[in-house]
């Protein structure tokens, strides 16, 4: 059986703005056993920008 983590993480306000958090985060859970599996929006603006994302982490239970 797998289990999963989620971590919200909030994108930049700028259009191209560079973020280097999801690093450190996927870094942070690598150590921990968990592997990178995805990301879903769950925040986005009326014209479809994306504001927020779940970082989606797996591993054995």
């Amino acid at each position: 059986m797998k289990k999963y983590a989620y971590v919200s993480l909030k994108i930049g306000k700028f259009i191209g703005a560079k973020s280097e958090d999801h690093r450190k985060i996927i870094d942070d859970y690598a150590q921990k056993g968990y592997t990178y599996v995805g990301f879903i929006p769950t925040d986005m603006t009326d014209h479809g920008k994306i504001q927020t994302i779940d970082l989606i982490f797996e591993r054995e239970a």
